[in-house]
C-alpha cells in the first residue's frame, strides 16, 4: 500500500476503531449497568407530596403548610406560554430527542473531562428528572452515565406529556416552591394559568439556579436570566418581536414574602391548620389535604382593612414615638449602594407600612431607602406627623437623622411618615344562625405577633358585659321600664370581695331615677350595680354560663356589674349571637370541610342552628327584649354612632370601657351577623383619656358592617308570645308604652312594686318603647 494512502487511512481507522471501542464499551455499560438501575415506579405511580392548603369558602387560597409548597397541575393545564419558555430554557429538542440529546451529552462529557469534573454540562428535561428522583447532584462522569441510563428507561415507561408534567411538578424553583403552580403563586401571587410572558420567562429560569436567579434574593441576576431566556423564546419563534419588547418593559411585581396569599387570614389560617393537624397528624402537611374555612374573601378584608385603619387612626392620635432604630451607615457611600439593600432587610414591611433607612434629613425634606432599591422624598404634609422628631431639639435616641429607621406608607397624597403602632386589636364576626365565622384578624401584624387576641386573649369586658347583667334582671321579674336610682354609691369590702368601693360613671354626672332601658342605652354604672344587687352577683355568675362564659371568671361581687372579670372575643361572639338569634346557643366555628386531594370530603362540620328549641340559652321574650334595649344603646345611646354612619336602623349593640381606659369593645349586631371589635394593649395600659369603647373599638366595627351589610335589606326580630304591654311612667319622660312577660304583671287590684320609665321622652301622652321597623322607599 502506498505510502500516502496508509498515512491517510491510519487515522481514519483510529478513530474508527475508537468508536467501535466507545460503542462496545457503552454496550457492556449498558448491558451490565441497566439491570442495576432503580425501579421507576416512584415516576409511573407518581405521587409528589402536596402541603396543607387553607382556602375561604369561596375558594380563595390563605395559607400553606408543608415542608415542600407544591401545588400539583396536569400537563393539560399549563399554559403553552409557560411550556415554551421552560422548553426554550432547558430542552428545545425534548419532544423530538429519545431522552438524550446526544451532541449536549458528549459536550458535558468532554467539560467533565477536562476540568476534572468541576464544569457543568448540558441535561435533557428527562435526565432532570432522572437526577431530582433518583441520582445526587454531584457533578461526574459516572453520575452522568446513570443519569442518561435512566434517562432511556424514564423514556421507555412514560410519555413525553408524563415526563414534562413530573418535571413541572417536581422541580424546585427557590423559595420552598417546588414546581411552577406554586412559583408562580409564591412570587407572582397568582395561579399559573394567568402568569404573562415576562413572568413566564422569570419562572423558566429558574431551575437552573433557584438560588442565583432568584428575583428575591438576586434581582439583578434574575432579570438578566430573564431577558436570555425570552431571547430564546424568540429565536425559537415561541414568540415574535412585538411579545418580545413588550416582555423586556413588562414590570414584575414579585412577592417577598411568601406567605402573602393575596387575603389577608394569617390568623384563620393558623387555627385550619391546627384543627387539621389534629385530625389527621399523620399526613396533614404531605397528602394535599385542603381546608375549606367559613370566612368569605370579601368580609375577611373588610374586617382586615377596618381594624389596621382603626389602630392607625388610634395611633396618629397619641402622637410619633421618633425612630424605630438606627443603623450603620459607615459602608454606605452612595444612595443606591448595595449595603443599603442588606441593611434595610432586617426590618420586615408590614404589609403597607414600608421600612425605610434615611439617607437625609431636614425640616422640610426627607429621603429614605426602601426594600428594592427604591429612594422617595418626602416632604410637605408627609412630614407633619413626625414634625417635632426632625427639630435639632427632639430626643438623640429618637431624632430623624441618617441612618434612622422610619416608616412610611403610600397614600392619595403621596408618601408620608408614619409608625408601627404599639396597641393591638381583634375582630371576629360570625352568623347568628349556625355560627360560622365570616371574618376573623387575631391582631395587627400576624408576622409581628402570633397571639390570636381573638381566641387568646382574656380581657375586662367592661360595660359591653352589662347586657348580661340586664337580661338575668329580666328573668328575675324586671322589666325595661323598671327604675333604678342612678347616685352615687359605696360598696363595702364584704361586696367586692377586696376592698371598699365608690365607683362613678364614667362622664362623672348622675342622673337620678331612671329606667333600666335609658340606663342600658347611657351606660349607667351606679344602675347596673344596683341591679346586679338586686338579683344577687352569685345568681348573675350563674346565669353568665348560660352564654358560654366561665363562672371561675366572673367573681360573685358586685365589681361584675362592671365588667370586671375576663372574656375573650370569641366569648363575646357567642353570648351576643344570643341576643341577635332570639335566645339559642349555637357554638363559633371557623372550618367548613376537609378534603383530600382527589376532592373526597374527609370531614364536614355540621353546626347546630338556631330555632332547635334543644339550644336555648335565654327565654324568647328575654332575647326580644333584650335586642330593643340593645337596639336603642344603637340607635341613641354610646353607640348611636353606628346607626347614624351605616344609616340602617336595624342595629343593635353595646360599647364597652373598662376602669381607667384600658380595654375598648363594641359588640354589636344586625340579625344576619354579629361582629366584636376590641383594641387595647398586650401588656395592659391606659389607652389614653377619651379612649372609650364608641371612640377607640366603634369605627372598626362601623368600618366591617358598611362592606358586610351592603344590598342586605334592614330585617327585625318578631315578638314572641308571652309578652304584653304596660302603661310605664317615669318621673321625667311621661307614659311610655313598655312589654313585660305575662307572668309578672301584678295582680290586678296591685301596684308595681316598682315604678317604671321611658326610654325616651315623645309629646305623645303614651309612646311604644319597642323599635319599630323603617319602611325605606327604593
Amino acid at each position: 500500500m502506498p505510502t500516502p494512502l496508509r498515512w491517510f487511512l491510519f487515522p481514519i481507522m483510529v478513530v474508527v476503531g475508537l468508536a467501535v471501542m466507545a460503542f462496545a464499551l457503552a454496550g457492556i455499560v449498558f448491558v451490565l449497568a441497566y439491570p442495576q438501575l432503580p425501579s421507576v415506579e416512584a415516576l409511573t405511580d407518581y405521587r409528589p407530596k402536596i402541603p396543607l392548603r387553607i382556602f375561604t369558602a369561596d375558594g380563595h387560597l390563605i395559607g400553606e403548610f408543608g415542608e415542600e409548597r407544591r401545588d400539583f397541575v396536569h400537563i393539560q393545564d399549563v399554559p403553552m406560554v409557560m411550556k415554551h419558555a421552560i422548553l426554550a430554557a432547558e430542552d428545545e429538542r425534548f419532544y423530538q430527542h429519545p431522552g438524550i440529546d446526544t451532541l449536549g451529552v458528549l459536550r458535558a462529557a468532554y467539560s467533565n473531562f477536562v476540568g476534572g469534573g468541576k464544569r457543568q454540562g448540558a441535561s435533557t428535561i428527562t435526565m432532570q428528572v432522572a437526577r431530582n428522583f433518583f441520582l445526587s447532584t454531584e457533578k461526574t462522569l459516572t453520575r452522568k452515565i446513570y443519569e442518561a441510563l435512566l434517562a432511556f428507561k424514564i423514556e421507555h415507561k412514560l410519555t413525553k406529556d408524563e415526563i414534562f408534567q413530573i418535571y413541572i411538578n417536581q422541580i424546585y424553583l427557590g423559595q420552598r416552591a417546588y414546581g411552577f403552580s406554586a412559583a408562580a403563586q409564591i412570587y407572582f401571587g397568582k395561579p399559573l394559568k394567568d402568569v404573562t410572558v415576562a413572568e413566564a420567562a422569570m419562572l423558566a429560569g429558574l431551575p437552573k439556579a433557584p438560588s442565583g436567579y432568584n428575583p428575591v434574593a438576586n434581582p439583578k441576576r434574575a432579570h438578566l436570566r430573564q431577558a436570555y431566556v425570552l431571547r430564546r423564546m424568540r429565536d425559537l419563534n415561541f414568540i415574535d418581536d412585538k411579545q418580545y419588547a413588550a416582555a423586556l418593559k413588562e414590570q414584575l411585581h414579585v412577592k417577598y414574602d411568601i406567605n402573602d396569599f393575596g387575603v389577608h387570614a394569617d390568623y384563620v389560617a393558623e387555627m385550619a391548620r391546627e384543627i387539621a393537624v389534629e385530625r389527621f397528624p399523620d399526613n396533614a402537611y404531605t397528602s394535599g389535604l385542603r381546608v375549606y374555612t367559613t370566612i368569605t374573601r370579601a368580609d375577611q378584608e373588610a374586617a382586615y382593612a377596618s381594624l389596621r385603619r382603626g389602630v392607625m387612626d388610634y395611633d396618629r392620635r397619641h402622637g410619633y414615638r421618633g425612630a424605630e432604630a438606627y443603623v450603620d451607615m459607615t459602608d454606605v457611600k452612595k444612595d443606591d449602594d448595595e449595603a443599603l439593600e442588606d441593611l434595610v432587610q432586617e426590618f420586615d414591611d408590614s404589609d403597607d407600612l414600608k421600612a425605610a433607612i434615611v439617607l437625609a434629613a431636614d425640616p422640610k425634606q426627607v429621603r429614605a431607602y426602601l426594600r428594592g432599591g427604591e429612594t422617595v422624598t418626602l416632604a410637605g404634609d408627609g412630614l407633619k406627623f413626625a414634625a417635632r422628631m426632625l427639630d435639632d431639639k427632639a430626643p438623640a435616641n429618637k431624632r430623624l437623622r441618617r441612618g434612622a429607621v422610619i416608616r412610611v406608607q403610600k397614600g392619595e397624597k403621596g408618601w408620608q411618615i408614619t409608625q408601627l403602632p404599639e396597641v393591638e386589636a381583634a375582630f371576629v364576626a360570625a352568623s347568628p344562625i349556625d355560627g360560622g365565622i365570616r371574618a376573623l384578624v387575631g391582631g395587627f401584624d400576624f408576622s409581628r405577633s402570633k397571639f390570636n387576641h381573638v381566641t387568646q386573649a382574656w380581657r375586662q369586658p367592661g360595660s359591653s358585659f352589662k347586657p348580661i347583667i340586664y337580661s338575668a334582671a329580666l328573668e328575675k321579674g324586671y322589666s325595661p321600664a323598671s327604675v333604678f336610682d342612678d347616685a352615687p354609691i359605696t360598696i363595702s369590702a364584704a361586696e367586692t370581695g377586696s376592698l371598699a368601693w365608690e365607683p362613678h360613671n364614667y362622664e362623672g354626672t348622675y342622673e337620678g331615677p331612671m329606667s333600666m332601658r335609658a340606663a342600658l342605652a347611657k351606660s349607667k354604672n351606679m344602675v347596673s350595680i344596683r341591679i346586679l344587687r338586686a338579683i344577687g352577683p352569685q345568681y348573675a355568675q350563674d346565669y353568665a354560663t348560660r352564654f358560654g362564659y366561665d363562672a371561675d371568671k366572673q367573681p360573685p361581687y358586685l365589681t361584675m356589674a362592671l365588667g370586671a372579670g375576663s372574656v375573650t372575643p370569641w366569648q363575646h361572639l357567642a353570648a351576643y349571637s344570643i341576643f341577635a338569634n332570639g335566645g339559642y346557643r349555637i357554638e363559633p366555628h371557623i372550618v367548613k370541610q376537609i378534603v383530600d386531594g382527589d376532592g373526597k370530603v374527609l370531614a364536614a362540620a355540621a353546626p347546630a342552628v338556631a330555632g332547635d328549641e334543644s339550644l336555648r340559652a335565654i327565654d324568647a321574650r328575654n332575647a326580644w327584649l333584650m335586642d330593643s334595649m340593645l337596639h336603642d344603646v344603637a340607635r341613641r345611646g354610646t353607640g348611636a354612632r353606628a346607626d347614624q354612619a351605616l344609616k340602617r336602623y336595624d342595629l343593635a349593640g353595646k360599647t364597652g370601657t373598662t376602669n381607667d381606659y384600658v380595654d375598648a369593645w363594641f359588640c354589636g349586631y344586625q340579625p344576619t351577623v354579629v361582629g366584636i371589635a376590641w383594641i387595647g394593649f398586650d401588656q395592659p395600659k391606659r389607652l389614653g383619656n377619651g379612649e372609650t369603647g364608641a371612640n377607640a373599638a366603634l369605627p372598626m366595627w362601623i368600618g366591617f358592617m358598611e362592606e358586610a351589610l351592603k344590598g342586605v335589606p334592614e330585617s327585625y326580630m318578631e315578638m314572641p308570645d308571652g309578652l304584653v304591654p304596660i302603661t310605664a311612667n317615669d318621673p321625667s319622660r311621661g307614659a311610655v308604652r313598655e312589654y313585660v312577660y305575662k307572668e309578672h304583671l301584678p295582680p290586678p287590684d296591685e301596684e308595681p312594686e316598682t315604678p317604671v320609665a321611658a326610654p325616651e321622652q315623645q309629646p305623645a301622652p303614651v309612646q311604644d318603647a319597642r323599635p319599630k321597623p323603617v319602611e325605606k322607599k327604593t
